[in-house]
Order: structure tokens, then sequence, then C-alpha cells
């Protein structure tokens, strides 16, 4: 969707609903700072269809033809009381209940940080400084959206970002580091050019805890912001301090919710500045390849499969069937949770002792806007592409299928 098809989706909404924040429009639309001042510009000034109040709400001025036409008509004629005994039903008031003002929820709060973003600041003009931090905030923002992140505050280098609110996923955690790995793999990248076009490199710190908070409305007038209080945020700040440059640093809640998930580097109890226990705090070394649950409790143990032998005697007689040389496509569909995954699993268990040769492509929510994702996805693990790799490296691989001499 480009810029203008979200311009005519905000008009047709203003022209329904007349008012609209601009924090709903950017929770609707996904809108960065940039791109809801670009908004406001093009439809206050540009075309002249709506007026900004305090700050805080789009109020729509267009064409009011339409509420005029139903305002101008003429008005029914009331009927006698008793008519109206007779034939309206008594309908009693809807009762409506009014918002919290706060909601106790559990997040995953991930704090990132530039390091000796003082030092940089001083060495640089204002202006040369900004156009670095821009980018970075850029790319940053991308990675945050991709993994339906919440981004609570840009704190001059830093973004607080909250996981689980506004909107809750059942995988939080993951949804966090995963996030706090993809702008370290795009460092690389944005210091090639920041390194061209300024001649310096950024680094980052990212932390990430997970617990009980309060979010709702904090302050007042058009200085009101949505954000979470609680030990949450401050644990997530301390574990970013103490994170190594270019790390991903996790708490021991958050580690128990992604064990399995990523491979992780224990860095011992710390004590934080504040809290009154030390904390368990874990170094995130890299995705460990497990895609789900199943995969994470087989090194556990999986408990006996039950009722479905005749689904894995089909199978089993298929791959027989193929080591025969007849070639088979079998579809295993059904409703969630009733056990698909478990039968693959059954057949992969079947099959490794024997020769085989074995791709296996899935699909991701995170990358739901991503072309052939599966596939690329595919050949990035059997080519072992690293972030840091140019894109000349990579296509060597592709082009021998092995590391280029």
């Amino acid at each position: 969707m480009d810029f203008y098809d979200i311009c005519d989706q905000v008009i047709d909404l203003l022209k329904q609903r007349g008012r609209v924040s601009y924090r709903a429009l950017k929770m609707q639309f996904a809108l960065s700072d940039d791109g809801m001042e670009a908004l406001k510009d093009e439809l206050i000034y540009a075309q002249k269809l709506a007026v900004d109040e305090e700050n805080r709400v789009l109020v729509w001025t267009g064409d009011t033809a339409s509420v005029q036409a139903v305002a101008s008509q003429p008005a029914q004629p009331t009927p006698p009381p008793a008519a109206q005994a007779q034939h309206s039903p008594q309908v009693a008031p809807l009762q409506t209940t009014p918002p919290p003002d706060a909601e106790r929820r559990q997040l995953t709060v991930m704090f990132c940080d530039l390091v000796e973003s003082t030092k940089l600041s001083s060495q640089l003009d204002p202006e040369v400084y900004r156009e670095v931090v821009r980018p970075y905030q850029r790319v940053c923002t991308e990675v945050i959206q991709r993994y339906d992140g919440h981004i609570a505050q840009y704190l001059g280098d830093g973004l607080l970002v909250y996981f689980g609110y506004p909107q809750s996923h059942e995988d939080e955690a993951q949804r966090a580091v995963y996030t706090g790995l993809g702008i370290l793999n795009t460092l690389p990248q944005l210091n090639m050019r920041l390194e061209q076009e300024k001649g310096i490199r950024l680094a980052l710190r990212i932390g990430i805890h997970t617990g009980l908070v309060v979010v709702g409305d904090i302050g007042e007038g058009s200085r009101q912001e949505q954000l979470a209080l609680g030990e949450t945020p401050n644990v997530a700040a301390r574990i970013q301090g103490l994170a190594a440059s270019n790390t991903v640093a996790i708490s021991d809640a958050t580690y128990r919710l992604v064990q399995g998930y990523f491979d992780c580097e224990a860095l011992g109890a710390q004590t934080l500045r504040g809290v009154a226990q030390p904390l368990q705090v874990y170094r995130v070394l890299e995705a460990s390849g497990v895609h789900s649950r199943l995969e994470v409790a087989q090194t556990r143990g999986l408990t006996p499969l039950v009722g479905r032998e005749q689904e894995v005697g089909i199978l089993v007689e298929r791959w027989e069937q193929v080591k025969a040389g007849h070639g088979h496509v079998v579809l295993l569909t059904g409703d969630a949770g009733i056990g698909k995954s478990r039968l693959v699993q059954m057949l992969k268990e079947h099959v490794a002792n024997e020769p085989h040769l074995r791709w296996e492509c899935r699909g991701s929510e995170y990358y739901q806007n991503t072309a052939l994702f599966p596939v690329t996805d595919l050949f990035q693990r059997l080519l072992r592409f690293q972030a840091e790799e140019t894109p000349g490296r990579e296509g060597g691989k592709t082009r021998t299928g092995a590391e280029p001499v």
C-alpha cells in the first residue's frame, strides 16, 4: 500500500467519523512519525480537507453536503402520546461501560540504545548527528513493525518498545528477541553507508525483560502518552546497560519463554541498580532454527501418539512407494491443534536412519509481506548466508552452492 492509498483510506475514515486521533491513525496504518507528518501536510495544507486540533486530533472539514442534506430533511410528525404508548415498545437505555483508564498486562519490553552516544554527539554538529540518528531509527522501526512491536517512546537516540500492547500475541518474547537480532543484522549495512557518508560507525546495546505492568495514559493535555508503569521497563533498561556492544541481553523471565528457540550464553547473576535481588541474565547468540513448540518439546521427550495409527500407516506406505521409485505428494490438512505437525514429526523420525535428502520450507507470520520467503529462507539456511556478507559474496555462494574461493 503506497502513501496515497493510505491517504484515500484516511479520507474515507474521516468522512465516516468526523474526528480521528493521530495515535489511532498510527496504529491503524502502521505509520512512522515522518509518515504521520506527511499525512497531516497532505490533508490539512495540500488538500484542505481537515484541520488539526491540539496536535492530537484530525478533524474533517471537507464536503459536508451529505450531512447538511440529512439535517435539512423535514421532521416527521410526532404521533400523539396515546399512539406512542400503543405502538412504540419500551426500550431500556443502553448501559455503556467506559473503557478502563489503564490495563494490567504482561509485556515484554525492549530497550535499544546507541553505545557512547554522548561522545558521538559531542564530536558531530547537531545537524549531522540528526542525520545519523534518523536512519538508525528508521531501520530499527522497520524491523520492529515486522514483528508487530509498538514503539512507546523515542528517547533521543534510544527506543522503548512494547511487545504485547496494544495488540497481544502468544509469542511476544520471541518477537522481541527476533526484533533485537534483526536490528543487529541490519547494522552492518547501515554502518557501511554511514562510514562512506559520515566516516562513523554505530554500535548498539539491546536489553529485554518480561513482566507485569500497568499501561495507560500518562501526562496531561498534548503531552499525554500511553506508557507502561512498573518494574519491568526499569529492569529492561538496566539489562540494556549491562549488554556488551552489539549484543542482545535478556532476563531469566524472558529466557524461560524463548528457551529452545534461541542459542543463549549465561552471563550469571547480575546486580541491577534499584532491584532487590540479583537477576540471571543471558546473552542471545542466534536463532536455533527451531520453529515450533513441538521441536522444543522433542528435546525433553514427547508423549506417545495415540489414535493416529491409520494416518501414520498411510505416510509410511507412501514412503515405501517413494523408495521404490514412485513419486508422491501428500497433502496433510485439518483444524489447528489436531496433530498435523506431530504426524510430520513421526515420518521424519521413521526415515531418519534411511538414506534421504530432506528440504523443509516453512511460512512465517513475521514475513507475511516478504515474497517467496519459504524458498529464500531455505536457500539462506542451505548456503549459510551471514548477515555481514556482501551481495557479491552471497551471489557467489548461490552460483557455486558453496563458499566461494
